[in-house]
């Protein structure tokens, strides 16, 4: 048995079909899923290693819990601009669209040229994707700047009209994650977010109000010291 093959059996053994309904629930496409969770997939990925060839054998299969896989096995240094192209057209799920930016796009060096890229196109989980990767960087990416995060704070804002459910919160979340890194940031992005609310439509309130109502949590404002 090749290394694919083996992979996917090891899905299917995890494969719990009872919870695809329930997955259902949280806006998950449910097709072509077996229905593994992501701790079982984690799991595997760590047990098996990393291998390039293997990720792109699995992304070819079209099953959403492989191609969470994939990412998680993929070789960041192998990772071409044109596969991210390739991949990020293939996203129809949010859940898939997050792991696979959370777990290898934000690590390449392509991440930020991507989110410009990608913010421009009209596909609803490409323009997603651009979100949840700027979402991504702000938590992983600890040697970037705060002035690099506030440059693309326009880019959010160009797209702030965008109604699509899974567009506007990948833009919150993006805006978000940003104003939780550290104080300065905070009270950067708390502007941000009046200045969208000025906008006074009914999507760029929504936002603003989702990004207010996070970043004045007790728990936010714990963990940057400001209580």
């Amino acid at each position: 048995m090749n290394h694919l093959d083996n992979l996917i059996e090891k899905l299917k053994s995890k494969s719990r079909v009872d919870q695809l309904q329930g997955m259902a629930k949280y806006g998950i496409k449910t097709d072509n899923r077996l229905g593994v969770s992501i701790p079982d997939i984690r799991k595997i990925a760590k047990e098996f290693g990393k291998n390039h060839d293997v990720a792109l054998e699995l992304w070819k299969t079209n099953i959403a819990d492989a191609r969470i896989l994939a990412a998680l096995i993929d070789e960041v240094e192998k990772v071409t601009s044109e596969q991210m192209d390739q991949w990020v057209k293939d996203f129809d799920s949010w859940d898939v669209c997050d792991q696979v930016c959370m777990n290898l796009f934000d690590k390449t060096p392509f991440a930020w040229d991507k989110i410009v890229e990608w913010s421009n196109k009209d596909e609803e989980f490409v323009k997603r994707a651009a979100f949840a990767l700027l979402a991504c960087l702000a938590w992983h990416d600890k040697k970037a700047s705060n002035e690099k995060f506030i440059e693309y704070l326009p880019i959010v804002k160009k797209n702030i009209s965008d109604d699509r459910n899974y567009v506007k919160k990948a833009i919150s979340w993006s805006i978000r994650n940003i104003g939780k890194r550290n104080i300065k940031l905070h009270s950067y992005v708390l502007i941000f977010a009046e200045e969208i609310k000025r906008i006074n439509t009914k999507n760029a309130k929504w936002i603003a109000s989702d990004i207010i109502r996070d970043l004045n949590t007790i728990q936010t404002k714990k963990r940057l010291k400001i209580l």
